[in-house]
């Protein structure tokens, strides 16, 4: 049985409470727009970048995919979160993955890329969809 020490007992707990609650999927609306911010190191540039979902967008040698960006309703506490893949494209080198995970807006050091040049986080989500399959006329039945 492994003992911790009260100190890093208590930081343990304290990172718990500093982590986002995740996005219930009760509450969960999924939108058509990731808005992403990224940053070069090397020339301190900053670029906000419009994301798709689905679509391949480029940051420098980046690509990135948005693979879901989920938000919740403006009754509650606002969250965006963006499931992204992130690959980097160098000449004569094959592709390398960077980052694969979600990314949480209201926490981006929570779950953040590495990377010695770029930064990438999710600023929010934005257009929601709309709900698949529902009637445009419903039968009521009694």
């Amino acid at each position: 049985m492994i003992r911790l020490a009260p100190a890093a007992l208590a930081l343990g707990t304290a990172l718990f409470a500093l982590a986002p609650a995740p996005i219930e999927a009760a509450t969960n609306i999924d939108t058509r727009l990731a808005i992403l911010r990224g940053l070069d190191k090397i020339t301190g540039r900053i670029t906000t970048i419009t994301a798709v979902v689905g679509d391949t967008v480029r940051f420098g040698s980046l690509a990135i995919i948005v693979r879901a960006c989920r938000t919740r309703p403006p009754e509650e506490a606002p969250e965006s979160a963006a499931f992204l893949d992130i690959t980097e494209l160098k000449p004569s080198q094959p592709p390398a993955d960077v980052f694969r995970g979600w990314m949480f807006a209201s926490s981006p050091a929570v779950s953040a890329m590495d990377h010695p040049v770029y930064d990438v986080w999710v600023l929010e989500c934005r257009e929601p969809l709309k709900p698949r399959d529902e009637p445009a006329n419903p039968i009521e039945t009694g």
